[in-house]
């Protein structure tokens, strides 16, 4: 049975009172940004054009009850050309945030940045340009050497997981498919047993997961497609909450407090028809919209979309907000990072709540997690 959402508004301070409801999720996560940065100078400099996560931001997060960390990078660095050995002073970087985070008994989420692209041109159309488009200019065999060298790095640590691709767009759905396909297969050919998140085309949107258009099949028919030899694979799905689901407004669709839910729905019923299991990988709403003013709703609307996915926890693993990481600036509508430091700053108004919903101190091994559908009852959230 489903618990009901409960979000009261105090009566003097005006403030917002969670009750959280349904199964403890796996997962409770953040985005570190800062290695998918200077996407237009690539491979660019460090510490100019790019940078990593520090250790202060995982200790901070974690302080908060965090317990997985996503972790964009950009194919490019990693791999300066297609089918070469990884860059050995990048992987160093990112082997030391994975090896700090994971020591502390955090997950980390690899995922390459590319939007299904490798050195796109004109850099600035890293999102559309058909030039270094996974699929034509770019062999998905290449993908495939890509995800082997990374699984061959990191299949010894069970903490580690593998998005496969951030938020491929502008492709054709089947052409995905069959790249997705292969680096599972590649992975899986290592020998890693690590846990594979899996998103769908037109940016793994949640609320367009039936659509289908010029790019082909609908993510709802093409993503039954995908195959796992150890079906130890989530699909991976972003949701963004402003008119046109972008992010890039800090408008609430229509002021409608149950936006996660009329945007996560669809999405949620065809995974349980499924038997499929999901991460939501990137959402926010910003810091704008928390407060007592008249239209401030994000206080509501981000506990309601807590709850929804705690209440489906038969679907959902787990969530990482949008985004934190050393370079964003303190004025970036997402900012979760803590005003004045992560030592003695003072919290940004949506990490009350993401404290509130966060996972299990102890998270079990991802690649044990894809197949359990462990009932509500014995997964109850901590008060």
């Amino acid at each position: 049975m489903r618990c009901s959402v409960a979000v009261l508004a105090a009566s003097l301070a005006g403030m917002v009172t969670v009750q959280p409801a349904g199964a403890v999720l796996f997962y409770a996560g953040m985005n570190l940004s800062g290695a998918e940065f200077g996407q237009t100078s690539l491979p660019g400099i460090f510490g100019t054009h790019y940078t990593y996560p520090t250790n202060a931001e995982v200790d901070y997060y974690q302080r908060k009850g965090l317990n997985t960390f996503r972790i964009p990078i950009r194919w490019e660095r990693l791999q300066r050309s297609l089918n070469a050995p990884l860059d050995a002073t990048e992987q160093g970087r990112l082997t030391a945030f994975v090896n700090y985070a994971t020591s502390k008994g955090a997950t980390v989420i690899i995922e390459p940045h590319n939007f299904c692209r490798y050195y796109p041109l004109p850099a600035s159309n890293f999102q559309t340009s058909t030039v270094g488009l996974l699929g034509s200019d770019v062999p998905i065999s290449a993908f495939a050497d890509f995800w082997s060298r990374v699984a061959n790095v990191y299949k010894g640590n069970p903490k580690v997981s593998f998005n496969l691709m951030n938020e491929p767009a502008n492709i054709n759905t089947d052409v995905w498919i069959s790249a997705a396909n292969s680096a599972i297969t590649a992975i899986r050919n290592t020998g890693a047993t690590n846990q594979i998140q899996v998103p769908g085309n037109r940016y793994t949107g949640a609320w367009t997961w039936n659509n289908s258009d010029q790019w082909g099949r609908s993510n709802a028919a093409a993503m039954l497609d995908i195959v796992d030899p150890l079906n130890s694979t989530l699909i991976e799905v972003h949701q963004y909450f402003d008119n046109d689901g972008s992010g890039t407004s800090p408008t609430i669709g229509g002021n409608n407090v149950n936006i996660g839910a009329a945007r996560l729905g669809a999405f949620t019923t065809w995974a349980r028809t499924h038997r499929k299991k999901a991460f939501l990988g990137e959402f926010a709403f910003a810091n704008s919209m928390f407060g007592t003013a008249p239209g401030q709703i994000g206080d509501e609307a981000l506990v309601n979309t807590l709850n929804y996915l705690a209440a489906n926890s038969d679907v959902w693993t787990g969530w990482a907000w949008w985004g934190g990481g050393p370079w964003w600036p303190s004025d970036y509508l997402f900012n979760p990072n803590p005003i004045g430091g992560y030592t003695n700053g003072v919290d940004r108004p949506m990490m009350q709540y993401l404290t509130r919903f966060a996972g299990p101190a102890v998270v079990p091994e991802p690649s044990a997690l894809a197949w359990l559908a462990l009932p509500a009852m014995l997964l109850r959230r901590r008060r």
